[in-house]
C-alpha cells in the first residue's frame, strides 16, 4: 500500500508540472534507413522489464505473434515488436517489456532497452502525415535541451499494434446496444481530444451511434485552445460556454499538453465550472486508475469499451444537467 501510495504521489508530482517518463528501447534496423532507431513508450504503461523468458508457441497464432509467456503464474501473449513495425534486430530479441495498458496485459520483446528519460510534454510533437507509421506512431519526442540538434523518439500506439496483431474479431461498436436517445440542448457538443488516429476514428464513431455532435482535436493543447475560442464566442453572443459546450471528453498522453494538464485547466478556470471533464485512457493498473481519478476528473471511462464509455457519458451529461 505505501509503494502504490508513494508511486501515485510521484507521479502526481510529474503530471502536475505537465511532465512524463518515456522508456526509450531499439528494435533493430528500420526498414527507412541503415540505422537502428529510437523508440519509447509511456513510462506509464510499463509493469516490468526482463531479459527475454522461454515462449510457447500457440498453434494458429496471428503474424508476429511469437506465442505466450509464463510470468509468475500468468500467461501473457507475447509479440514480436520488431516485426510488427518491419525492423531487423542484429543480436536477437533480448528485452520483454512487460505493459499493462486497457485492462490487458502482454509483452512486447524488443532487442534492447536504452534508458528512461523525464520530459516536458512540450518537448512531443504529434506525429502527422507518413511520420505516423500508418498508425503505429503517435507522436515524436524531442529528448534533448538542444532543440536543433536534438535526438528524436518515436513514441509507439502500443494500443494500436496490438489491435493489428491481435485484433478481436468482433466490431468495436455496437449501435444497437448503444442508447441513441437525445440528451444535450440544440447547439451544444462534445469537446473531444486524442492524439492516436484510431482512437479519433473509434471516439467518433462512438459518438455517432449515440447522435452526439462533437469536435475532435488531436491534443490537449489544441483542445484547450478550441474551448478558448468557443467560450469567446459564448461571450459575443451573450451565452456561458456551456451553452456550447456540454463536455470535455479527454486522454491523458497526448503531445504538447496531457489530459491531466487540461483537466486541470479546465477545474480551476471559472469560466468552465459546469462543465464536466471525462478521462477516456488505456492506461489501467491499481496505482494508475487511483491516479487518473485524482486529476480532478467527473469519470474515467477505459479504452476501447464503447458501451462503457456511452453510458458513462450518459450519467456524467444528465448530472450536468441537474
Amino acid at each position: 500500500m505505501d509503494a502504490t501510495h508513494n508511486e501515485i504521489n510521484e507521479r502526481s508530482a510529474l503530471t502536475a508540472n505537465n511532465k512524463f517518463e518515456l522508456m526509450l528501447f531499439r528494435l533493430g534496423v528500420s526498414p527507412h534507413s541503415e540505422q537502428s532507431e529510437i523508440y519509447g513508450i509511456n513510462v506509464f504503461k510499463l509493469r516490468e522489464l526482463m531479459a527475454m523468458p522461454a515462449v510457447n508457441s500457440i498453434a494458429n497464432s496471428p503474424p508476429h505473434m511469437l506465442g505466450m509467456a509464463n510470468i509468475r503464474g500468468q500467461l501473457i501473449p507475447v509479440i514480436d515488436l520488431p516485426a510488427a513495425l518491419g525492423c531487423k534486430p542484429a543480436t536477437g530479441l533480448n528485452i520483454l517489456m512487460v505493459t499493462e495498458f486497457g485492462r490487458t496485459v502482454q509483452g512486447f520483446a524488443v532487442e534492447e532497452v536504452d534508458e528512461i528519460v523525464r520530459l516536458n510534454w512540450s518537448q512531443v510533437r504529434a506525429a502527422e502525415g507518413a511520420a505516423a507509421g500508418r498508425g503505429t506512431i503517435t507522436s515524436i519526442a524531442q529528448l534533448d535541451a538542444d532543440l536543433n540538434n536534438t535526438r528524436l523518439a518515436q513514441v509507439l500506439d502500443v494500443e494500436q499494434i496490438l489491435r493489428t496483431v491481435m485484433p478481436s474479431g468482433t466490431a468495436d461498436i455496437d449501435p444497437d446496444a448503444i442508447d441513441n436517445s437525445p440528451i444535450l440542448p440544440p447547439g451544444t457538443l462534445i469537446l473531444a481530444a486524442d492524439d492516436s488516429a484510431s482512437a479519433r476514428m473509434l471516439i467518433g464513431g462512438c459518438l455517432d451511434a449515440m447522435n452526439l455532435p462533437y469536435v475532435m482535436t488531436k491534443t490537449g493543447l489544441e483542445a484547450w485552445q478550441k474551448l478558448e475560442e468557443l467560450s469567446a464566442a459564448a461571450q459575443r453572443e451573450g451565452q456561458d460556454v456551456s451553452d456550447k459546450v456540454a463536455l470535455v471528453l479527454t486522454d491523458l498522453e497526448m503531445p504538447e499538453m496531457d489530459g491531466f494538464t487540461l483537466t486541470k485547466k479546465i477545474k480551476s478556470d471559472p469560466r468552465f465550472t459546469k462543465i464536466p471533464v471525462v478521462i477516456h485512457s488505456s492506461l489501467s493498473g491499481a496505482s494508475n486508475e487511483v491516479h487518473v481519478h485524482g486529476a480532478g476528473a467527473d469519470a474515467y471511462a477505459a479504452k476501447f469499451k464503447a458501451e462503457e464509455l456511452a453510458v458513462t457519458l450518459r450519467d456524467v451529461l444528465a448530472k450536468a444537467r441537474g
